[in-house]
């Protein structure tokens, strides 16, 4: 336990760090003095306003987005017994998106759009649980194959699905809306006025899966071995399904789609802290959010006054990273 902490507490100081980081800089710089005065005392400013009215909020959402995609992420990875899964594998981005980018073209507002896209990625669940439910509920019996693959299979035809529904709309998406809808499907930040839900979500989803974290680490040996061991695999994996899925839609409401968060942390932490789930899951939460809150801060930083949609930072991070845990993997 002494372990987990100093891990834990090391990547909660990273974060507090880049928290004042990304308080500090933007379009107009503010002094970490400055940044500190205003947060604790909070006066009618100029960096006051900045900080409280622009910054904090969308810290807030990058910190919550970035540490739900994390979480999503390692359970996605547990769920399909595959270390490169990630939380968007079985649909949801696309359901998500669907909704919002229909939202969009139907002129609705903001909170309309958060609605629909939570809608999109709820209909997503359904299906794909409801395709897969007779396979949870078969794992109960012994000597029960394991049913990952149907489930992926699922996900990847869904994906297929909502994929060319998002090209319709965007085929007939009024010029003027064209832009916000490409930088939402692409994930922004800048736009994220409903960060609670999100910042809320994330320690109840930590609250729920972790007591699982023994479990979780028995379901590594396959859910046949799990079985024998007394886990009951098929309600472990449909809590497992349900927590990440609704992680990732809140994620995809808040921010769009942002990729690679929750395929490079969790499995970047595996190979550095271990693959113990009483460690890694909160790791990943505080790892995720971090990463995230550092992308966020060079896509409103790097051309300012111009911002760039996060999720562009995100694949320039997550690709070359992507790329160099591949080629290292053989080696160890």
């Amino acid at each position: 336990m002494a372990r987990a902490l100093r891990i834990w507490l090391t990547l909660a100081a990273s974060a507090l760090a880049f928290v004042l980081l990304a308080l500090m800089t933007g379009s107009s710089g503010i002094a970490l003095s400055d940044v500190v005065r205003v947060l604790f005392v909070p006066d009618a400013s100029p960096a006051a306003e900045v900080v409280h009215q622009l910054r904090l909020p969308r810290i807030f959402a990058a910190f919550a987005t970035g540490g739900l995609l994390g979480v999503a992420g390692a359970l996605m990875q547990i769920l399909l017994r595959n270390p490169l899964a990630d939380p968007y594998i079985l649909g949801l981005s696309g359901g998500s998106a669907s909704g919002a980018l229909g939202a969009m073209v139907a002129g609705f507002g903001a909170f309309a759009i958060d609605f629909c896209a939570f809608g999109g990625a709820l209909v997503s669940v359904a299906i794909v649980f409801g395709v897969a439910n007779r396979d949870f509920a078969r794992l109960e019996a012994p000597g029960a194959l394991d049913t990952s693959p149907r489930l992926l299979l699922t996900g990847v035809i869904l994906a297929a699905g909502w994929s060319a529904l998002i090209t319709l709309l965007l085929s007939i998406a009024p010029e003027a809306k064209l832009r916000g809808m490409l930088f939402w499907l692409m994930g922004d930040l800048g736009a994220a006025e409903s960060w609670l839900p999100a910042l809320v979500a994330l320690p109840l989803a930590l609250a729920i899966v972790y007591p699982l974290a023994r479990a979780l680490n028995v379901l590594l040996r396959g859910p046949v071995a799990a079985q024998a061991l007394g886990v009951r695999v098929g309600r472990l994996r449909a809590i497992l399904y349900f927590v990440a899925s609704l992680a990732t839609a809140l994620a995809v409401t808040t921010a769009g789609t942002i990729g690679f968060i929750g395929l490079i942390v969790p499995h970047a932490l595996r190979l550095v802290i271990g693959n113990d789930q009483r460690v890694l899951l909160p790791a990943s939460a505080l790892a995720g959010g971090t990463l995230l809150l550092i992308a966020d801060t060079a896509a409103r930083t790097v051309i300012a006054p111009q911002q760039l949609p996060v999720g562009v930072i995100t694949a320039l991070i997550g690709v070359p990273a992507f790329m160099f845990l591949l080629l290292r993997r053989p080696r160890r």
